[in-house]
């Protein structure tokens, strides 16, 4: 478990998808050939949040992609229902790794994050996010995390 975690991504385009669990990639494929079909250039990491409950039939989440171009206007119908923020960042984070199995480890995963929540008295702050990442060897991996809050009681002096 890794704490005090962050992610920051620059111009990242996001949409909101309501799908059965094992459809998130019909759901993640989608999103990417909308982006390239509006003549946006994918330029990073995939991720996405998880808004819903995650044993949940549907799964409502939002999935993100940063892109080469610094603004949609113009370029995205707003029928798309695609928002564009032109930095995203989310700190803290307590944050977990899956190196294979990933359909298989996400729910072990989840509930590790949770319970390291609440053993570390940290109040959540965000939903899970799950990012793909590939190492420099080639290697595809996921990481799971989750923003918490600071507060009096959390920060230790000394």
């Amino acid at each position: 478990m890794i704490t005090n975690h962050k992610f920051s991504y620059r111009n990242v385009a996001s949409k909101y998808y309501e799908f059965r669990p094992q459809d998130i990639n019909k759901a993640m494929d989608d999103f990417r050939r909308t982006l390239e079909g509006c003549g946006l250039h994918l330029s990073g990491n995939m991720f996405f949040s998880i808004l819903s409950d995650p044993q949940s039939e549907i799964m409502i989440a939002e999935i993100f992609l940063s892109i080469e171009e610094d603004s949609i206007k113009g370029l995205v119908s707003s029928e798309e229902e695609i928002r564009f923020r032109s930095y995203f960042t989310i700190s803290p984070m307590v944050m977990t790794r899956i190196m294979k199995d990933f359909d298989f480890e996400s729910q072990k995963k989840y509930w590790e994050l949770v319970r390291y929540l609440q053993v570390n008295q940290l109040e959540q702050a965000t939903p899970l996010f799950v990012e793909f990442k590939n190492s420099l060897s080639g290697i595809d991996y996921v990481e799971m995390s989750i923003g918490y809050k600071l507060n009096a009681d959390n920060i230790r002096i000394g």
